[in-house]
């Protein structure tokens, strides 16, 4: 008696299909024992050698690694901008000394340098005027020849009633002879000035030659 064959399908190595019928084989007396024919055939209809078959190791699939993808690299961050350079301080100086230079330039008179000596004695009679509320030579002179810088010396002062004007006293000194004959005087190379506001808002100035 012949039994149906199955098909049962096998993928071996690379894409070769193998249609496996089964047998089947029946235990009975020996008399009626019969044998189921077996075939072997591969996806393309060609016959396979079992015994062949059953040597060939089964490979397993080969992975293929995946290249590893480069992380998108960071754009570099911008350079910070260069510092500015520090302006240099302003030279020592004012407002006043700047206006006795302009009046000597226009009478053809070299300019008066910056005395930081002077300076200081501007400021000390600048603040006694402002706080005795009235305008007054003392030592001056005296103390700006202790400063060194020649043998002459001179001093003009000055007040206003509405607060620091330089421009106004620089006015009011070449309007005055002997304040103008300070100014102009080519014997004079340094200059120190100062101003001072008193409790009543008036501006006392003194201005130190040598």
């Amino acid at each position: 008696m012949r039994l149906p064959s199955r098909r049962l399908g096998l993928a071996i190595g690379a894409g070769i299909l193998i249609a496996l019928p089964a047998a089947f084989l029946l235990n009975r007396p020996s008399a009626d024992r019969q044998y189921v024919a077996v075939t072997f055939t591969a996806a393309d209809g060609s016959p396979l050698d079992w015994n062949r078959l059953r040597r060939r190791p089964i490979r397993p699939p080969v992975a293929t690694p995946t290249p590893a993808t480069p992380a998108p690299r960071a754009a570099p961050a911008p350079a910070p901008p260069p510092p500015r350079p520090t302006p240099p301080p302003p030279a020592p100086g004012s407002t006043q000394q700047a206006l006795i230079n302009q009046d000597r330039a226009q009478n053809g008179l070299p300019p008066l340098a910056w005395s930081a000596c002077l300076a200081n004695v501007a400021i000390q009679n600048a603040q006694r005027m402002a706080a005795q509320g009235y305008i007054s030579h003392t030592n001056g002179p005296t103390l700006d020849l202790a400063c060194g810088l020649g043998n002459n010396a001179g001093e003009n002062v000055g007040y206003t009633s509405a607060g620091i004007n330089d421009a106004q006293l620089n006015t009011m000194f070449m309007n005055s002879p002997g304040h103008r004959a300070n100014i102009l005087n080519p014997a004079y190379h340094y200059v120190g000035t100062a101003w001072a506001v008193g409790p009543n808002g008036y501006a006392y100035i003194a201005v130190e030659f040598s």
